[in-house]
């Protein structure tokens, strides 16, 4: 085991343990711990007190890597009951949506708490609105897990369409069917020049929420979508992966503008310039 002191891998935290094929495995380490996997069992005692990035033996003498999760290991491997929004995708939605430390986020619609994770790691304050208890516990338990306290995050079972208990909000991030039925309400719970965002898998859907913008405070629009390729790299081996992650979900972005401005209406931004 070698280190510094306060860097080592400790007992009641999360570590990722990969194989040489690159399979994933998100454990909690516990002082008398064991991990199953196909290439033999980890003692957990191996871990604790090693160094993040470790490379420790199965009991079948099969290396395994011992590492800190990112983000996207966590949301690949957490308990989840509704489809997470990609890494790929939230990387994207934290720049576009431009969330900030300290900034009052509406996220309806929060899931699994995959958006959640990202948005309490940038610094921001996260209201979250789920209509399911069963996910709104998850969420909570999967938050807790990565993030830590939940100071700056609370769930409530509330139906967005209904309306937005909130004012002076900053951002409004939209993971649900319908988002054309809450655009009425973000205009009344949005700041001036806010930014509202939707997330939605199909076109159809993202054309009544255009529709609805139109009719709308809401301008400077721009729907778009993230493809995620991979490339083979060996030797003189060089080429595209075979797989690619690619359409997840389009990404719609609208600016609150102080009035209905015709100019703005059918102005549509590019996310790439």
């Amino acid at each position: 085991m070698t280190g510094d002191h306060e860097d080592v891998l400790a007992a009641g935290e999360d570590v990722v343990f990969y194989d040489t094929k690159g399979h994933r495995h998100l454990v909690r380490l516990r002082e008398d711990g064991h991990y199953h996997m196909h290439d033999g069992v980890i003692d957990h005692a191996d871990a604790i007190g090693n160094i993040d990035g470790a490379i420790l033996v199965t009991s079948k003498g099969v290396d395994i890597a011992v590492v800190r999760p990112t983000l996207s290991d966590r949301i690949f491997e957490m308990p989840r009951g509704a489809q997470v929004i990609y890494p790929k995708d939230i990387g994207s939605i934290l720049v576009q949506a431009d969330v900030g430390p300290g900034m009052s986020v509406l996220e309806a619609g929060v899931g699994s708490g995959a958006l959640s994770m990202a948005l309490l790691r940038v610094g921001a304050v996260v209201h979250g609105y789920e209509l399911r208890e069963d996910f709104a516990s998850r969420a909570i338990a999967n938050v807790e897990r990565a993030v830590g306290g939940l100071d700056r995050y609370t769930v409530e079972l509330r139906d967005v369409y209904e309306g937005i208990g909130l004012v002076n909000l900053d951002r409004i991030l939209l993971d649900l069917p319908e988002p054309w039925r809450v655009v009425a309400h973000a205009e009344q719970a949005l700041k001036p020049g806010s930014i509202l965002l939707a997330y939605l898998p199909s076109i159809d859907q993202v054309m009544h929420l255009r529709q609805a913008l139109l009719a709308s405070r809401f301008g400077l629009v721009s729907t778009y979508e993230v493809l995620q390729r991979g490339w083979y790299i060996e030797d003189r081996s060089v080429r595209p992966d075979h797989r690619m992650v690619a359409h997840t979900g389009f990404i719609t972005t609208a600016r609150l503008l102080a009035s209905n401005h015709r100019k703005f209406k059918h102005l549509t931004l590019s996310p790439g310039r």
